[in-house]
């Protein structure tokens, strides 16, 4: 008889462990034999890849590295989720964006799988006035209500609650956010309020509306601004622990203070940085509320980003928002806000909002994502990512608190300092295309009929900026457009190919896909003469560029070629003003060209 031992199945049993040296041997081979010098040690780190805030995503993850124990869901460190059960129950909150007077769209959302509303009232979105008719048959004790009021959101929370007591609904049975949050406010527009009057709303929450929320820790205004993952966390977590002081200092207790507020985080396409930001979140939220004696369940509210909604090509955004739903809801987000893949156009219309609504849907209905609680837990890649974000976000918080806190570290400059210098760092590899955004810096598509929406209204400013992935591209393709308009035609590039088609065909389609990104129409049928252009592009192989390439370029010259490019990495072929080629500063390149094109 087989008798199992103690510590596992005999399967495979007759074959030796793999060490970590012959994987790194093996590895360096494969390293080796396409050019790369490198010893068996280094194999590693020739295939580990920088991430903002100094992360280091490496190749292999294994048991050996370690992190913290995460606990269990629903008890502390709230790493593995907030609540035990998770989102088993029903999934997480369904809760979509509205930001003007359509009370149909609002019932069309309720009736067709939304389970909250985000209500934007005041500057830039709903009147505050206008609540009740936006509100206009809904049932507000069944489908929970987060506002979103800036400045006028003590004006806001009033109005809702009379709706509360004019339609009927008892106290216990009210549920959402009356989101005030004056330090955001002020991260928006440099405008700050009362924080008295924050404090009052906490307390008639705590005591008559035990649903209710006072606050909102909303970190997308430093998302929105270019900030990093741990600088968003190291943000909340101090703009979290200054609600604390202040509602302490008002008479709420620890506990109650702790109840009052609900933290917004950004998700995007990258779904394990957003799956270990939202376990990472929580993880220090109940290290600050442990230190401070209060619970330590943060309750969140994640929307997929902004920054990462393109205006071209708009349909893409419906994959990047699907990847982000996928990430928040495998990190255990609360509340899920999916924006319209329109979003970045102007206002959503029915068929957006049906598409938004409709990706919650289809990961908890039909692909069961939340039937399992943290689904990435005992990943080491995750586990170890969580814990490096974590240390990072929480010494940026420390710099806030050195600063003299959130309030402080916002007036004094030292957050829009900190954003801008990431900001900075992520739009060069924005330029080089390190960072690609399918439908703008690749693959666009300058045929694409441009989708046009209502303007949304427009939303406060005044404080940090608002950027967008595609911010560089789109004002190149802007001065294409007005040109297109101008003239009848874009501005044109020749793509003079040399030799056949196996030596010019893979450096034509690189050449054609960059210049297309600025707007400008790459043209390879006929000869550059008949092309229309004035610049042109020499395509193929460097043992045909060796042969051909001097002679050729002296010929478009003499034709009138005002500019040669070459598709390739820099050489010292005569004749050749300029080259392409992967990892360029393909912004420069493009806004120089079209300036020489004198397209404005």
């Amino acid at each position: 008889m087989t008798v199992l031992p103690d510590d596992g199945l005999t399967l495979a049993a007759e074959f030796s462990d793999a060490t970590r040296e012959q994987w790194q041997r093996l590895v360096a081979g494969v390293l080796r034999k396409s050019g790369k010098d490198v010893e068996d040690a280094a194999a590693e780190d020739a295939l580990t890849t920088t991430l903002e805030d100094g992360l280091r995503v490496r190749p292999l993850y294994t048991a050996h590295d370690a992190a913290p124990e995460p606990g269990f869901p629903g008890f502390a460190p709230f790493v593995r989720g907030a609540r035990a059960e998770g989102n088993t129950l029903g999934g997480w909150d369904v809760r979509q964006r509205h930001a003007t007077v359509d009370g149909g769209a609002v019932l069309a959302d309720l009736e067709n799988g939304v389970t909250s509303l985000w209500l934007v009232a005041g500057e830039g979105g709903v009147p505050v006035s206008s609540l009740g008719q936006v509100l206009d048959g809904v049932h507000l004790d069944l489908a929970p209500v987060v506002l979103d009021a800036g400045r006028e959101a003590e004006d806001a929370a009033r109005e809702l609650l009379r709706l509360y007591e004019e339609r009927g609904v008892a106290g216990e049975a009210a549920r959402g956010n009356l989101g005030a949050d004056p330090l955001g406010l002020e991260a928006r527009t440099g405008q700050s309020y009362d924080v008295s009057v924050v404090a009052g709303l906490a307390r008639r929450c705590a005591d008559e509306y035990p649903g209710l929320r006072a606050l909102t820790v909303d970190a997308l205004p430093y998302h929105e601004a270019g900030g990093s993952a741990a600088q968003e966390l190291g943000c909340s977590l101090a703009t979290g622990v200054a609600y604390l002081r202040a509602l302490t200092e008002a008479g709420l207790s620890v506990e109650q203070a702790c109840g009052q507020m609900e933290f917004r985080y950004a998700a995007t396409a990258d779904q394990f940085l957003t799956i270990a930001k939202l376990r990472a979140a929580r993880r220090l939220w109940a290290r600050v509320a442990e230190v401070c004696g209060g619970p330590g369940a943060q309750v969140q509210h994640v929307v997929t980003s902004p920054v990462m909604m393109t205006r071209r090509d708009p349909w893409v955004n419906m994959l990047r928002t699907t990847v982000a739903t996928l990430a928040a809801g495998v990190g255990g987000a609360d509340a899920v806000t999916v924006l319209p893949f329109d979003h970045a156009l102007g206002l959503p219309d029915a068929f957006a909002r049906r598409i938004a609504r409709n990706t919650s849907a289809i990961l908890i209905e039909e692909s069961h994502l939340s039937r399992v609680i943290d689904p990435a837990g005992g990943s080491w890649y995750v586990e170890r990512l969580t814990d490096e974000l974590a240390h990072a976000a929480w010494e940026f918080f420390r710099t806030i608190e050195r600063a003299g806190g959130q309030e402080a570290a916002l007036r004094s400059g030292t957050v829009r300092e900190r954003l801008a210098e990431t900001w900075a760092a992520r739009s060069a590899r924005l330029a080089k295309r390190r960072e690609p955004v399918t439908g703008v810096s690749e693959f666009p598509y300058l045929s694409e009929k441009p989708v046009v929406r209502e303007p949304a209204p427009e939303p406060p400013t005044g404080g940090l900026p608002r950027v967008r992935r595609d911010d560089a591209f789109e004002a190149l393709r802007a001065r294409s457009d007005a040109h297109l308009a101008a003239t009848g035609s874009r501005p044109r590039i020749f793509l003079a190919t040399l030799g056949p088609a196996a030596a010019h065909t893979a450096r034509a389609a690189f050449a054609g896909n960059l210049f297309q990104a600025g707007g400008i129409e790459p043209v390879s049928e006929g000869t550059f003469e008949d092309s229309g252009a004035n610049e042109v592009c020499l395509c193929s192989s460097d043992a045909l560029y060796a042969e051909q390439a001097e002679a050729r370029a002296r010929e478009l010259t003499a034709a009138g070629a005002a500019h040669v490019f070459l598709a390739g990495r820099p050489g010292q072929y005569a004749g050749v003003d300029d080259y392409v080629f992967a990892g360029c500063d393909a912004v420069a390149v493009l806004s120089a060209t079209l300036d020489r094109m004198g397209v404005s």
